[in-house]
């Protein structure tokens, strides 16, 4: 999985230095990366705007209205 931003290298370089990554999980994620320009923050991809339900209607009221006048 390649690299999403700078922060995201230096923090991978800095879990290499502390030995929480080996050196081989560090060069894929690089080697995959290629030679792009990364931003230096990721920003998150924005939320599809929610479908909006129809509220109910009146009809529950109107039946319930109908059985009691009977």
């Amino acid at each position: 999985m390649p690299f999403k931003s700078q922060a995201q290298r230096r923090k991978f370089a800095q879990l290499l230095v502390e030995g929480k990554i080996s050196d081989e999980t560090y060069e894929e994620w690089n080697r995959e990366t290629g030679g792009k320009k990364l931003p230096e923050r990721a920003t998150r991809k924005a939320r599809k705007a929610s479908k909006t339900t129809k509220t109910k209607t009146n009809k529950t009221k109107k039946t319930k209205r109908k059985r009691q006048r009977r």
